[in-house]
This record gives structure tokens, sequence and C-alpha cells, in this order.
């Protein structure tokens, strides 16, 4: 067995018997298109072919960049386009774009070096991190489409980059926070070493006014952590204590504050334990907790945001002669009529006026085929047009469309909080009154019995009962296991899988592409006439290596090169191959070719394509969608623990069923909309099942943010993924199997962590109480018991169980 020689631009194999080549460093290189070739040589006659030894990783196939209209590109030199993201000053312009394509370090060189060489181009600086090129330039001389043109033509996209409104605001309170904490982190160690120098057990020798010094010392550093570090607890109490709401924003602002005034007395008198390294150590373990939240609706925003994606920039607009005007996507009208081309997306939901084609609506739907539509059929927008030119008459635009009924769905779907949680603020509201009234209870007594001590064991209590330990519980225990499911291929993004995962009742499987690999092969060959299998395949591959159908990419590359091809929307493909006319695609079609009857289709599983010439049928290409195979495995170990198993498909064909039937699943639904889904896993709720959703489409994302627990597929839309809970990296279905068993000792080790929070604050606080616990030995004793949580879940960094 032979092994393929890789492109030495983007490293995919080199099609046999096709000779693309370039010289880079003084050899001649194979590559595998076209397009390689053509980037590759720009590289090298820009003189920079010195990328080639400093890169890390192969480069991105330039063939599979979203591919843009000279005329769309011409679009963003228009003044009014361009406003949104393009600042001038002076007689420059600056600009950020999104860069695709990037692959290593060297692609930033490559980007930078290669634009700073443009005449007109004043400064070009990339930030890896989020492929974000800031570029200066004097657009009087060269024009951002031609900025652009350069970019693609050494293998980068770029877009103008305009960040969501939403999407920023959280991404700049995420930098906030994270500055926070690393302020608190800082200055909490300086005050730790300035505190502990202050006690008798440490030093013993310490003068007077070197202790007045560090008092004061430890203040000054100290007041940041309360006044900027820790300013959201206290704004967050004073809102919920206006609406006489109890949160734990107003126990940690009644700890951190009376811990600080306490420390700013002993600080004045020269009296007294410092109390500060103790506001440092809750304000650090704290704001960790809430970073950790924060980034998690960070990713929930962008989701959200990441659907525009599924619309084109522009259009082409039909003025009242028919004639055709490319123009941006915000400048269409409802009643506007537009010219959608074979290969292109649906701008807007709307009615075919004219023309024939098939419409592949799989990220939306689930349909694994793409749909034949013709005159007086609705569209939706973010489809693909896949055949034929469509005249479509626009419905409906922006907040109007399917797409955004989605969105719709999926923000009530996130906005709806599980009962277990409702349960849970409950009980946080009860927990922190009856605290709140036993520390008042308690103060009122010690003031009649010794008014001295009643301050300091008030605020012992409330340092006693502040939840470090328990806010710590589940961000470790989740961090110490992320690199343990990141092992078998499971990428949590929400915390709560681990604590649920094992509660789960109920799944709730897609079809397409997750059961399944969400692409169409050639699965048999059945040849009919006197040509051979092998034959039969390099003619059908002849005639569909001319189509964009998803179809014509189950067949492969073609040893021979077909001529005329033309494709008839809906039927098939017609065309010369080695001198002989040849038809594939239905029956009907392609017997027509030779005058005959169609035949019978011999089989009810998958797609069946005939292929013939003028003397009569030669084969029957079967194709379909393959059952991945650990699905079965899947569905059997879900089985085996006694869930209810659904399989809810957009998928209309008998595939539905035929996959469920070979699968065991007695619940199989298919032709469901999004909203079709999201009712049935409204209904399971209702009856009080907890479900797991297993997806990979758009139209999955309602019922993924919806269900208790969600697992994205890996190859999944982005959307999808980031909607979800968890992410199958792998794909592979058999690492959920094994993920079960982490998820049980991971939630064991939560429980464990919580069980000993609560533990030691039920227990230190009667001790508190009665005055036997000082707030110094509470602060320690709530950082051991922190110590120990971590140590807990640092167990679970050993490798799962076979």
């Amino acid at each position: 067995m032979s092994t393929p020689t890789p492109c030495y631009h983007c490293g995919l194999p080199v099609p046999v018997g096709q000779r693309f080549e370039a010289l880079i460093l003084g050899e001649k290189r194979p590559l595998c298109c076209p397009g390689c070739q053509a980037v590759a040589e720009a590289i090298v006659a820009g003189g920079l072919e010195s990328y080639y030894q400093h890169r890390s990783e192969t480069s991105t196939n330039p063939d599979a960049l979203p591919q843009a209209l000279p005329e769309e590109i011409a679009l963003l030199d228009r003044e009014d386009v361009q406003r949104p993201f393009v600042e001038h000053q002076g007689d420059l312009a600056q600009a950020c774009l999104l860069i695709e394509g990037i692959s290593c370090a060297a692609c930033g060189w490559l980007i930078e070096k290669h634009l700073r060489r443009l005449e007109g181009v004043a400064e070009a600086s990339l930030n890896l991190s989020n492929h974000r090129l800031n570029v200066r330039w004097a657009d009087s001389t060269l024009p951002l489409s031609r900025l652009l043109a350069e970019l693609r033509r050494i293998g980068y996209a770029a877009h103008p980059y305009k960040a969501d409104e939403a999407a920023e605001r959280l991404h700049r309170e995420n930098r906030r926070a994270l500055r926070q904490l690393g302020v608190a982190g800082l200055l909490w160690m300086q005050v730790m070493m300035a505190a502990m120098a202050t006690w008798p057990e440490f030093n013993l020798d310490l003068s007077a006014e070197l202790d007045t010094i560090l008092r004061w010392i430890s203040l000054f550093l100290t007041t940041p952590i309360v006044f900027y570090c820790c300013g959201q607890f206290f704004r967050g109490a004073l809102r919920d204590l206006r609406t006489r709401h109890l949160t734990m924003d107003v126990s940690v602002s009644l700890a951190i504050g009376g811990a600080y005034l306490a420390g700013i007395w002993s600080t004045v008198t020269g009296v007294g334990e410092l109390y500060f390294d103790a506001v440092g150590m809750f304000a650090l373990f704290l704001l960790a907790g809430r970073y950790l939240e924060r980034r998690a609706r960070e990713r929930t925003a962008a989701a959200t945001a990441q659907l525009v994606n599924l619309l084109p920039a522009s259009c082409l607009r039909l003025d009242p002669r028919g004639q055709s005007e490319r123009i941006l996507l915000g400048e269409l009208q409802v009643g506007d009529r537009v010219l959608v081309q074979p290969g292109a997306l649906l701008p807007a939901d709307g009615l075919i006026l004219s023309g024939q084609s098939s419409i592949d609506e799989s990220l939306l739907s689930g349909e694994y085929l793409p749909l034949p539509r013709g005159v007086g059929d609705a569209v939706t927008a973010g489809t693909l047009n896949v055949e034929g030119p469509l005249t479509v008459e626009v419905r409906a635009l922006g907040d109007d469309t399917r797409l955004s009924a989605i969105v719709r769905l999926l923000e009530r779907a996130q906005a709806d909080k599980p009962r277990l949680a409702e349960l849970a603020d409950q009980v946080a509201q009860w927990f922190l009154l009856v605290v709140l009234l036993a520390a008042v209870a308690v103060g009122l007594a010690w003031w009649q019995i010794d008014p001295q001590r009643a301050f300091w064991i008030v605020l012992a209590m409330l340092v006693a009962t502040c939840p470090c330990a328990l806010s710590l519980a589940t961000p470790t225990a989740l961090t110490a296991a992320t690199g343990s499911l990141h092992r078998l291929g499971l990428l949590l993004t929400r915390g709560h899988v681990l604590e649920g995962l094992n509660r789960i009742d109920t799944l709730i499987v897609d079809k397409t592409g997750t059961l399944t690999e969400g692409r169409l092969t050639l699965s048999a060959i059945h040849p009919l006439r006197e040509w051979d299998a092998d034959a039969c395949l390099g003619l059908a591959a002849a005639l569909e290596n001319r189509s964009e159908h998803p179809i014509a990419r189950a067949f492969g590359k073609a040893p021979a090169a077909a001529e005329r091809v033309d494709s008839v929307p809906g039927l098939g493909l017609e065309g010369w191959v080695e001198g002989r006319l040849l038809r594939i695609g239905q029956p009907a079609f392609v017997a027509a070719l030779a005058g005959s009857p169609a035949p019978a289709i011999p089989g009810r599983n998958g797609q069946w394509l005939l292929l013939g010439d003028a003397q009569g049928p030669l084969a029957w290409l079967v194709l379909d969608d393959r059952l991945r195979e650990d699905a079965a495995r899947l569905i059997q170990a879900c089985q085996a623990k006694g869930w209810e198993i659904l399989l809810l498909s957009g998928d209309s064909s008998p595939m539905v069923a035929e996959i469920a039937t070979r699968l065991g699943i007695a619940d199989a639904r298919g032709g469901l909309a999004p909203d079709a889904k999201l009712a049935v896993l409204r209904d399971l709720h209702a009856k009080g099942r907890r479900v797991l959703m297993l997806g990979d489409g758009v139209n999955d994302v309602p019922v993924l943010a919806g269900a208790d627990i969600s697992v994205a597929m890996g190859s999944a839309t982005d959307l999808a993924k980031t909607s979800a809970d968890a992410v199958l990296l792998s794909n592979r279905l058999d690492s959920l199997v094994q993920a079960f068993d982490m998820a049980r000792r991971t939630r064991r080790v939560i429980i464990e962590n919580l069980a000993w929070a609560s533990l030691y604050n039920g227990l230190v606080l009667p001790f508190a109480a009665c005055g036997w616990v000082t707030p110094v030995w509470a602060a320690l004793g709530m950082s051991l018991s922190s110590l120990l949580v971590v140590l807990n879940a640092l167990r679970l960094n050993r490798a799962p169980a076979a």
C-alpha cells in the first residue's frame, strides 16, 4: 500500500495523476491543486519563501477558504460601507480585519511582511490569539478591495471585523474581572507577609514602631482589594437589600467589610489582631469563582451572535427591467426580487418566482439531502442553493426570518432555569437568613455578657460562614477533571455537567451528523451490463466532478474529465465522457436517454442513482449517510442504564426509521422543526424527566440550550458547540460512554467537597458563637478547609479507569 504524497503547502494528499508544482527553497515541490500552486508562487515571487522554513504547521488549503465574489469585495470600497469599521486619521485609514486560514506564528510573519511591502500601507499588525489584523493604509492610493485581494493571493481570507455589542461588553467585563483577580492575588501576597510579621508567634523581637508601620502598610495594600476588587460584592449587596432579596453578596460583603473595619480599628489603636490577610484571601477565592462564571456567560452571548455568520454579506437584487445589481444585505427590503446563483446562500426568507433547483437545508432542518424546490415554494435565509439559478421575492428580513426565530428559541431556552437551580437559590437564601439572624442574636447576647467581645465574636461567625470552600468545591473539581475528560475527547464548557450527568434518565439524539457521519458516501455499485464496478465508478465520477451538488463529493476524483456537462435540477447530470453521452441521476431521467422505461429501484435503503448511456442503464450506484461505527455501543450503554431514548431528526426521509430499527430505538420521529424538538423537550421536563441532548446542527441549538445537559459533536456547527454544555472533540461516541465513569468520579469528589465545606461551617459556627474561635482562627480554619478541598479535587488528575 503506497502512501500518498502530501502537498508542500497545505499537507493534503496530492491526487494521483495530477502534477502541480512550484519552485520553493530551490526545489520543485508537489502541490495538490491550482489554488495551492498560485499561493505558493505568489509567496515566492514576493521574496517571502523563508515563510516555509519558519512555519510549524502546514497552511490552510486556499480552496477551503470562503470564496468572495469580486463585485462583493468591490462594495467594500464604498464610503457608506466602510463607515462602521474604518476610521480615517488624516490621509490614512485604519481598520480591523478578521483573518481566516492562519495555522501558526509564521502566518502572522508572512501577512505582516507582505502587507508592509505594499505601496500605501503604513502599518500592519496581526494578533495571533484572536486572528485580528490592525492595518493603517492610504486608501487614496490603495483601495481596501485590493488590500483584501492581496491577502487572498497569499492564501488568507479577510473580513471586516464588526464586534457584537453585547459580546464585546461581556468581553470588556471579563478583562476587568481578570484584572481584579490579578490585583487581589498580588496584593494579598504582600499583605500576608506584612500581617504575619506582626504575629508574636513569628517574630518576638518586633519593635513597636515597626509593628505600627507594618499595620499601616497592610491597611494601605488591602484598601484597593476592598474598594476596587470587591466593589462588585458591595454593589450587589446594596441592590439585593433594596429589593429584599438575600444572596451570597450580602454574606460576603458583611464578612469582608467587617474584617476590613476590624483591621482599621486594630491599625489605629495598635491593639488586637489584623484581619487584612483574611480580606485578601476571601477576595481572591471569591473573585476566581466569579471569573469562571463570567467566562461561561461570555461563551453563551458569543454563541447567539454567531448566527449572523449564516447569512451572506451581499446579494443580487433585480430591478424592474430584470437587471441585477449587487447590494449589501442591509439594503434589501421586503418585496424586492433577488437572483440567487448556484452555490450562493439565500439572503432572506422568500418565495421562488422562477427557476428550479435543489436547496441544502441541512444546517437548519437536518435534511441530509438537498431538497428540490421550484416556483411557488418557500425558501429560508441561510440555506444553500445547490443547482440552478432562482429568482426569489423577499418575504421576511431580520427579526422576522426563520433564522431569527431560532435565535429567540435559543434565548428563551437559555432563560429557563431548571427546578433544581431554583431550589438551590431558595435554600441559599434561607441559609443566609439563618446565619444573619444567628449572628444578630449571638451579638446581642454577648453585648449583655461582655460588650468588648461582642463585635469580635460576630465577626468570627461571619468569617466562619463565608463560603470560600463552598465556592472552591465545584471550580477546583471541574478544573482538575477537565484534563482527564479532555484525554477522553470530551471538552466541558459548563460545570454542571459533572454534577448532573449521572442524574440523567432520558437521551435525545439527533441523526444526521450525530448517529451518522453527516455526509453521503458511496456504499455499493451494481453493474447492469458488461462494464465492471470500477469502470462504472470512473464514468460516474467524471460527470459528478463537474457538479457543485453535495452528492458529487461521494465519488472522489475521476481519471477522465467530462465535457459539456449539463445539470437538470432535481433529475441529474448529462455529459460526454470519452466520446460517449452519459446520464446519472433519477431512473426515469437516465432511461429516457435510451428511450426505455425506467427500471424499478432494487432496494429501499439509501439514495439510488442510475448511470446509463444511449444503449441503456449501466449501473446502480447507492449512496448512504453511513452510521457511525460506535453508535450502537452508545445506545446499548444508555439502554443498560435504563434511560429512555428518543431519536429526533429534521430529516423526513425513511432513513430515520431505518436507523432507529438498526439501533433498537423505539421512539424515533422525523421531519421535526426546531420548535417541535423544543416542544418535545418541554413535555419531557413536564413529566419530571432529566434530559441529555446529543446533536450537531443549528436546528438542534434550542434543544441543546434547554436540555439539562447537552453535548455537541466536535464536527458540529460553531453555534451548536458554543450552545452546548460539552463538546465531543473526538467525534467518537465511545468517548462519551467512557466519560460517564469519569463524570461519576468527578461528581463524587464535588459532593465530598461540598459536604466537607458544609460540615466545617456547621461545626465551626457554634464554637465561634461561644467565643472559642477568634476571627484569626476562623480565617485560618477557612484556609485549611479550602486547601483540603483543592487537594481532594487534585485526585481527579489520575488517569481515568479503563
